[in-house]
């Protein structure tokens, strides 16, 4: 097995990225001080940012994971959940750097683990972060490096490893251009797991040396349930037939509004929840809701979904209700050049998968579920209300996702297992 900080010789392009990331420290400060005062960032926690610890370290042995993003940490659950059963002593720390999958993720935190923002890529905040929590081993997620931070990692002779990484083409030829800076990174990582054979090649084509491993999403933990809240929703829709729009944009919305038009001439009692992906947008989609002659409440003001034909979910943290709740989901992004958002969520919870045609983010993903008969392609929307008149079809497609997610299972047990050898490996160095 590869040690992360095998010796040789620092690249010219990452040299040049220490040194200046160190002089700008200044700037990183008063960065996080315009963002505070703007509220990007949390008013108890930013220092975090600046490698201050809120949370002690704790006495045992601490695996480190990163994701930037909501996505990319709510991805991770599903490997500790595993890394914990082989090793149910072992702490768990994980870092993001957005203030919403902070929020997010305490809700849904594993056991035995505690977040923290990463901080930002600089020697002195580095340094303090990685003095604090000395973790054994520091596991990436998707495509998110951090020079600084990789490079004093390997210093201290802490293993690294690349999980669910994910690259297109578009990434590949971004990070092409720093060619050197990549090579020198990915020298210094034990272990590098790609979700697809395409990931693979354009990091061997980086200097990584790549295998296939899967993705982490396509074993995605439930969702939490809050059942006092599911079963106090539930008596307020009665048996209104209800379909979902999740993680949606404008082009989704304009797609469903549409659709459950025509959905309400068959099924006058149905019910479109919509869980827009930024929920600031809200004054805008009401707007569009209403301008179809469509009625509408909202999560936010605390309204009932009883009385009212479109449902606006702009709250954080409750994408577990709303997948519990619907019969069927349009999983958003996919009808624009957003390319589409997580759909292995709604598998989780047995909730029917429909999308729009572009879905490169999760290509593989939904290729899988198109072989195994687990979702369905919509292009308009009359597809769509055709399978939300179709309940038949509906469990057909729910019952295979929920199989196929639950059989994805292994391949984050063998991603654990992997990581758990790379631990021991170190300790035996």
């Amino acid at each position: 097995m590869k040690d992360s900080a095998a010796n040789h010789k620092d690249s010219l392009a990452l040299r040049s990225y220490l040194a200046f990331s160190h002089i700008a420290t200044p700037l990183y400060h008063a960065g996080l001080k315009l963002r505070l005062k703007r509220g990007k960032e949390h008013p108890d926690r930013y220092r975090e940012k600046l490698g201050y610890a809120t949370h002690p370290k704790p006495d045992s042995e601490i695996i480190w994971l990163h994701g930037v993003g909501l996505g990319e940490v709510l991805a991770l659950r599903s490997l500790i959940r595993s890394l914990h059963q082989y090793k149910p002593e072992q702490q768990f720390l994980v870092t993001s750097s957005t203030r919403a999958s902070a929020e997010v993720f305490n809700k849904h935190c594993p056991d035995n683990t505690v977040h923290q923002f990463l901080p930002v890529d600089a020697k002195a905040p580095v340094m303090r972060f990685l003095n604090h929590w000395q973790p054994v081993l520091s596991v990436w997620a998707e495509q998110d490096l951090w020079p600084a931070m990789v490079y004093h990692t390997s210093c201290r002779h802490i293993p690294l490893a690349l999980v669910n990484a994910r690259m297109n083409q578009s990434s590949y030829q971004s990070r092409a251009r720093a060619a050197s800076l990549y090579r020198d990174l990915y020298h210094r990582f034990a272990w590098v797991s790609a979700q697809d054979h395409d990931t693979a090649l354009h990091l061997r084509q980086l200097g990584a040396d790549a295998s296939v491993g899967g993705s982490l999403k396509a074993s995605a933990v439930q969702l939490a349930d809050n059942k006092a809240t599911r079963e106090q929703f539930e008596q307020q829709l009665g048996n209104r037939p209800v379909w979902l729009l999740a993680s949606s944009h404008v082009q989704d919305e304009a797609l469903a509004i549409q659709t459950h038009r025509q959905l309400l001439e068959h099924t006058p009692d149905a019910l479109l929840i919509i869980a827009p992906r930024l929920i600031d947008r809200k004054p805008e989609i009401i707007n569009a809701v209403r301008d179809k002659g469509l009625s509408i409440n909202t999560r936010s003001d605390k309204q009932h979904a009883d009385d009212a034909q479109v449902y606006l979910a702009d709250t954080f943290g409750e994408m577990g209700l709303w997948y519990r709740v619907s019969h069927c989901a349009l999983i958003g992004g996919s009808n624009s050049d957003i390319q589409g958002h997580n759909p292995w969520e709604a598998a989780a919870l047995h909730c029917a998968i429909a999308h729009g045609p572009n879905t490169d983010n999760f290509g593989d993903d939904y290729q899988s579920l198109h072989k195994n008969n687990a979702a369905v392609q919509i292009n308009n929307p009359e597809d769509l209300t055709a399978l939300l008149i179709d309940r038949p079809l509906q469990t057909q497609l729910a019952d295979n996702a929920l199989r196929l997610a639950e059989n994805n299972n292994r391949n984050v047990d063998a991603i654990a297992l992997q990581l758990l050898k790379i631990v021991s490996h170190q300790r035996e160095c």
